[in-house]
């Protein structure tokens, strides 16, 4: 699936990922490939990205809160205060604050 991080500033993610796990008002939740449509409200946590690799991902100043986890380096964390996801046709859209 792809996901698409974008923040008032810029664009902090765009990328093929294996699933993603937000922080929703009634909890976590993850998505894999093929999730039923959703909108949902996010609240304030740390989105996670399991990715297949890290060989094809770019870090710049724009980029700075994406963190790799420290014991699995396929998994990045974006801390955020608050957002908006939708997800349709394996297409995943975060609106982050």
């Amino acid at each position: 699936m792809y996901l698409e991080i974008v923040s008032p500033e810029a664009t902090i993610f765009s990328s093929e990922v294996d699933s993603v796990t937000a922080p929703g008002v009634d909890g976590e939740f993850q998505m894999l490939n093929n999730h039923a449509p959703i909108v949902s409200i996010l609240t304030e946590g740390t989105i996670r990205i399991n990715t297949h690799t890290q060989s094809h991902l770019v870090f710049d100043e724009l980029h700075g809160s994406i963190i790799p986890h420290k014991d699995d380096k396929k998994v990045l964390t974006v801390a955020i205060n608050s957002g908006t996801l939708e997800m349709k046709d394996n297409k995943v859209i975060i609106l982050a604050d």
